[in-house]
């Protein structure tokens, strides 16, 4: 995704925090576990915790935070406090409150609403409904009623927001500030001394200035394109967030980004081509017999080429496929090339993996 920054003025790139959207983070870890295991217990603790109508509440809304975050629960512009920024949702009109919260009820994707709305044009509210019920009968019911009565429905959002705040928020919000702190400081500082481009980069690997310097370009799975134009750009760092990179791009929106926080003891996520690179490089089953040989230690070509019966140039060929990969190290020995396995890379790619390659 690029975001067009060529006419955003000076002090139009900002990095703040915001309640709101870190709540936002917290509701897609109760809803999504499995993407965040290292918040698993956290997320037991608060289900364990919740009272029966708020743990009915939070699903039956939970389209707004699962799979994509409704774009007036990430605040291009946050306020100290949560209901500070549940205030400014309030101040949207129901048209572009009820559109941004079908764009994530309706589809496992992002589905587009064009205007007129559903809320106005009696063809887009059937497309809404539709769309909705074949998501779910949860789905649909959600979508029904904020067709029928979007302040009804708005209230009760905003009731359930308030209410995880006594349940779970107010405690956690009040651990991660130090952390959310820190990173602002850290960020701005760069941002300052060194321009865009170095606080671009202690983001994440998946964020980069374009070639062109104007323009911040960001590896998400389908291609986009937003203008910041006077508004600028918002980045919003975010402690339950990780590992997930969320933007906000719909038109009418202002461009916003929310990061996992830099942590020392975190390791930066490889890229999705490096990740390819080593999916491919394993596609290949002589490669995996020669991966199982070496992780029991280190071997030579000659000594591969002899226990699976291939000629040397062959092993050469697959081994350096399995080292432009990152997945093996080469060590010299006097006259011989000993290759080993890099188990923490293989780890990474999975449990099942590691665990065929060492049997």
């Amino acid at each position: 995704m690029r975001i067009d920054i060529g006419g955003v003025p000076s002090g139009g790139l900002r990095f703040a925090a915001s309640p709101l959207a870190e709540l936002t983070a917290m509701l897609h870890v109760l809803a999504e576990p499995g993407h965040h295991p290292q918040l698993a217990g956290w997320a037991a603790n608060v289900w364990a915790g919740l009272r029966p109508e708020l743990a009915e509440r939070l699903k039956e809304a939970e389209f707004l935070w699962r799979s994509s975050r409704a774009d007036f629960l990430v605040p291009a512009r946050p306020r100290p406090t949560l209901a500070g920024e549940l205030d400014e949702v309030d101040r949207l009109d129901d048209e572009t409150y009820a559109t941004a919260a079908l764009i994530t009820t309706c589809g496992s994707n992002r589905v587009h609403f064009g205007l007129p709305s559903p809320l106005a044009d009696a063809t887009a509210r059937e497309r809404a409904l539709d769309l909705a019920q074949a998501r779910g009968a949860l789905q649909e019911a959600f979508a029904e009623r904020l067709l029928a009565d979007p302040a009804a429905v708005r209230a009760r959002v905003r009731q359930t927001l308030e209410w995880c705040g006594e349940a779970f928020f107010d405690a956690a919000w009040a651990d991660v500030t130090p952390r959310l702190a820190a990173d602002l400081r850290l960020k701005n500082d760069l941002l300052k001394r060194k321009g865009i481009g170095a606080a671009l980069a202690s983001i994440s690997g998946a964020v980069a200035l374009a070639p062109d310097g104007n323009g911040i370009v960001v590896d998400k799975l389908q291609d986009n394109a937003t203008t910041a134009g006077d508004s600028g750009v918002t980045f919003l760092p975010s402690v339950f967030g990780r590992p997930h990179i969320v933007a906000v791009h719909a038109p009418g929106w202002q461009p916003v980004l929310q990061y996992p926080v830099t942590e020392a003891d975190v390791p930066e996520p490889v890229s999705l081509e490096t990740v390819t690179l080593r999916l491919e490089a394993l596609a290949h089953p002589v490669r995996l017999r020669l991966l199982r040989t070496l992780a029991r230690g280190a071997h030579t070509t000659g000594e591969l080429a002899h226990a699976w019966e291939l000629t040397p140039p062959e092993v050469s060929r697959h081994l350096a496929a399995l080292r432009r990969a990152g997945l093996l190290t080469a060590r010299r020995q006097g006259r011989y090339v000993r290759y080993t396995v890099n188990v923490p890379d293989l780890t990474a790619l999975g449990a099942d993996l590691l665990a065929a390659v060492l049997r």
